[in-house]
Parts: structure tokens; C-alpha cells; sequence
């Protein structure tokens, strides 16, 4: 597989870490709001398809504020 290069780590990272964050999360809260039923696992998707693009884009844009918070609050060794 052909790797991309190392600038994209960043937007990488937020698009892997939003999409299983963002599938957790439906899985969650359709089974607490819907229950356990036939309909379940397109609840899922439909929720996913719907909030996975806003937790993308919104883990781009806090990702500069987050790495400048944790460079704050961990020490040089």
C-alpha cells in the first residue's frame, strides 16, 4: 500500500480518530434513545453518515488548540 507523506499525520489522525469516535457514539446512543431492534443498524448509519463530516471538521479545526493545550501541559525531559 502506498503511504502518504508525513504532513498529512494531522488530518490523518482526525479523520481516523472522528471516524471510530463518531461510530462508538451512534452505536450508543441509537441502542439507549431506539433500543436493540431490526432497525437498529441503519439508525447507526444514518447518524453516522450525518455527524461523522461535523466531528471531522471540527476535530480540524480544534487540532492546532490541542496540541498547543497538551505542549502546555506536559514537561520537556
Amino acid at each position: 500500500m502506498k503511504k502518504l507523506p508525513k504532513k498529512y499525520a494531522g488530518m490523518l489522525f482526525s479523520f481516523y480518530a472522528s471516524a471510530i469516535m463518531v461510530l462508538i457514539v451512534s452505536m450508543v446512543l441509537v441502542a439507549l434513545n431506539a433500543g436493540f431492534n431490526h432497525e437498529w443498524f441503519g439508525r447507526v448509519l444514518r447518524s453516522y453518515i450525518i455527524t461523522w463530516p461535523i466531528a471531522f471538521a471540527s476535530l480540524l479545526a480544534v487540532r492546532p488548540l490541542v496540541v498547543k493545550l497538551v505542549a502546555c501541559s506536559v514537561r520537556d525531559e
